[in-house]
């Protein structure tokens, strides 16, 4: 129900101009995050990275599961799984209680790599957060931990609508 003074417009023209605030420090903290990964070797494309860490932390996980966990379809996965295999990064072998399924499992020098990857990341925030005060700091780490939060409990409000 909207109000007719217009304080529901006003609130969400002030949510969207926090918003596009928010993706602008979004793509700052993703480039910064992004460059870190590209400084190891070997480079991984975002996705193949994402696919090897998803991997790491889930290791139940089959070619199937990996697939709808990444949102992607089997042959995409499937592919991601070649490359990474291709450059030593993760194994396909049988899992041992259902011989008919492949079980993908982190080699030790995948595990190397994505522990590389993940200390040039804090370390490239540790010096960005440097540059910050203390107050940015805890107002930075307050904001996130709010922001995770809701979003784990759902979809916000959306965009009204005329109508």
């Amino acid at each position: 129900m909207w109000c007719a003074d217009g304080a529901d417009d006003d609130r969400w023209k002030s949510r969207r101009t926090q918003a596009g605030q928010l993706a602008e420090a979004v793509e700052s903290l993703v480039a910064c995050w992004l460059t870190a990964a590209e400084e190891s070797r070997p480079r991984l494309p975002a996705r193949q990275l994402l696919a090897l860490r998803t991997v790491h932390s889930r290791p139940e996980l089959n070619l199937t599961a990996l697939a709808e966990h990444l949102g992607v379809g089997l042959p995409t996965a499937s592919r991601l799984c070649d490359r990474l295999e291709a450059a030593g990064l993760l194994e396909r072998t049988v899992q041992p209680s259902n011989r008919r399924e492949v079980q993908l499992v982190v080699t030790g020098y995948g595990r190397r790599l994505l522990a590389d990857v993940a200390e040039r990341r804090v370390r490239r925030l540790a010096s960005v957060f440097e540059a910050m005060t203390p107050a940015q700091r805890t107002a930075l780490e307050h904001g996130l931990f709010g922001f995770h939060q809701a979003h784990l409990s759902g979809p916000g409000p959306q965009e009204p609508t005329d109508g």
